[in-house]
């Protein structure tokens, strides 16, 4: 499913978790400290997360996604009656702080980077989450800009959010590739204007939602491809 957009793309916006940083590294520190838990504590913790940034938006009840992750891993941890210590949470929390990289990811934006397209993260992290992240996995020379949801007091998929990215690259939204692994994500930003790439890593069914992502692929090094052919 592709539908090149007219021009060749001018900005690439990058969604941050499970499209660069893979939230469920998160599942060998659960398993360690609860063992046969940790997959369902890690999946039910992303889900919650995300379930709260929608919660909190649409009701202008707006807390940091750090609060928010911190509350999904208290309510996931709760739900599957796991004992959680106040250092085991710490732990877990500090860890989602350092999120590795997918394996493909650094040498595709270097090589995004090299083409002379600007490149920034676009997500609901925080600045300070998003910083740490970034000097983490050595990434601090491949964005133009690191654009936090926190600026805006909402989450995605408000406008609000998407907009940052045009204000920042001070371009058109069709000018701008936004890419990202959430499948809502990628939706919710093409009927802003983008041009979208969802990522689709665990082969999912499109969205029933009368709208789909300008194109889709596998893994990160796919959007180089994508963006390389409409380079020519």
């Amino acid at each position: 499913m592709t539908q090149a957009p007219a021009a060749p793309i001018k900005a690439i916006a990058f969604d941050a978790y499970a499209t660069l940083f893979d939230v469920y590294c998160m599942e060998a520190l659960a398993e360690e400290y609860f063992p046969g838990q940790g997959k369902a504590l890690t999946i039910l913790w992303r889900q919650k997360q995300i379930e709260y940034t929608r919660i909190r938006s649409m009701s202008s009840q707006f807390r940091t996604f750090w609060e928010v992750t911190r509350d999904a891993l208290i309510f996931a941890a709760r739900s599957l009656q796991l004992a959680m210590t106040d250092s085991q949470r710490q732990h877990l929390m500090n860890q989602y702080a350092c999120l590795r990289p997918f394996p493909e990811n650094l040498a595709t934006l270097e090589a995004l980077k090299a083409m002379g397209i600007p490149l920034a993260i676009l997500s609901n992290g925080t600045h300070s989450m998003l910083d740490i992240a970034v000097k983490y996995n050595d990434m601090n020379h491949l964005f133009a800009h690191i654009l936090s949801a926190d600026s805006v007091q909402k989450f995605k998929t408000s406008p609000e959010v998407y907009q940052l990215a045009l204000d920042a690259f001070q371009l058109p939204a069709r000018d701008i590739l936004f890419v990202s692994a959430n499948a809502w994500d990628a939706c919710a930003a093409t009927w802003f204007g983008f041009t979208t790439f969802w990522v689709n890593r665990s082969q999912q069914p499109e969205e029933v939602l009368d709208v789909s992502p300008t194109a889709t692929g596998r893994q990160l090094s796919d959007v180089l491809t994508y963006v390389r052919g409409l380079h020519g």
